[in-house]
């Protein structure tokens, strides 16, 4: 009994893993285009570096926020 829903618990978490599978970056920030996952850290600046698209307008104070990142401080007109 115990090795059949062990074999039915693997058989789920494969199915599981083969149907959420993607094939895309590993990092959930970066768009496609940008440097590999592996190799940076930090996407670049702009909604155009997104992964998601932008759910609303992008403002000046938005770029310059994203600019800002990772860095402790806002930016001084905020």
């Amino acid at each position: 009994m115990i090795l059949r829903l062990a074999a039915l618990g693997a058989a789920g978490y494969a199915g599981y893993r083969y149907l959420t599978r993607d094939g895309g970056s590993d990092n959930a920030a970066l768009a496609d285009g940008q440097a590999d996952a592996g190799h940076q850290t930090v996407r670049d600046a702009g909604p155009d570096a997104m992964r998601d698209p932008e759910n609303r307008a992008w403002t000046e104070t938005d770029q310059e926020l994203d600019e800002s990142f990772p860095a402790s401080d806002p930016p001084a007109n905020y």
